[in-house]
């Protein structure tokens, strides 16, 4: 796969949940895919993982060790939230009226800070520098974002607009979509969720990847992108306002 060297359309596929117990059969064949299209994902990783449906699955021992060869590929580790459990409910009053539980919103900034700076200290113990984040299912409020900026943390792979956006300190990478779609014009990110899928998802996966071709960017290439043009910020609005409105009373 040669460079996407387009400013005006790519996609950065965002991998969540990303922890030792996953759906090691099913990474290990995106990961030989990624590899053969060079594409450079960016890894949502649960560092302190406690979901209890995600400990049902497949555990490896050797995962830091295998964050680290990802690393070393040019993969960019992100952190996606801290133990992935779910301890308070929204009632789509989070940031972006998402609606449902969540593992931050709604807790106080001493809390959000002490979740987000454990989580940073088991990927430095790895020898991980963590430059993003996304918190399970896409719930924050302002106290989530001061946190992630007192921590050292700029960049957020969630959000509406049309190309990543600069807002109150953070980046914005726009993820749209429940599943992989190509939008002929705009920089957004995917939401992969592979531990739930079966061969025939993988297949239609590899289907997508190879059908887009030279449209994929890696986590730098996507924040080269970063669109503060005043157009921008009005499309990015307008969307926003209709993605926000649909879900606030779906």
């Amino acid at each position: 796969m040669k460079n996407n060297t387009s400013k005006k359309q790519g996609l950065l596929i965002r991998l969540d949940d990303i922890a030792e117990n996953m759906n090691w059969k099913l990474m290990d064949k995106c990961e030989k895919l990624f590899d053969n299209l060079k594409i450079k994902p960016l890894i949502g990783v649960i560092p302190f993982n406690k979901d209890p449906e995600l400990l049902k699955l497949e555990k490896r021992d050797n995962f830091w060790v295998k964050l680290n060869e990802w690393k070393d590929k040019g993969w960019e580790i992100c952190m996606h939230g801290y133990t992935h459990v779910y301890d308070n409910e929204t009632n789509k009053k989070d940031f972006f009226n998402y609606g449902g539980k969540s593992e931050f919103y709604g807790h106080s900034l001493l809390e959000q800070n002490k979740r987000i700076n454990n989580g940073l200290k088991i990927f430095n113990k790895n020898n991980l520098k963590v430059r993003s984040f996304f918190a399970p299912n896409h719930t924050y409020d302002q106290n989530t974002f001061k946190a992630l900026k007192d921590n050292g943390i700029n960049c957020v792979i969630d959000g509406y607009g049309i190309f990543p956006y600069k807002t109150k300190g953070i980046t914005f990478i726009p993820q749209l979509f429940y599943r992989e779609i190509m939008l002929p014009f705009g920089v957004q990110a995917t939401q992969i969720h592979l531990n739930y899928w079966n061969e025939e998802k993988f297949k239609i996966f590899s289907e997508f990847l190879l059908k887009n071709d030279r449209k994929f960017l890696s986590f730098d290439e996507t924040l080269e992108r970063t669109n503060q043009s005043y157009l921008s910020k009005i499309n990015n609005f307008s969307l926003k306002l209709g993605l926000k409105s649909i879900r606030f009373f779906k």
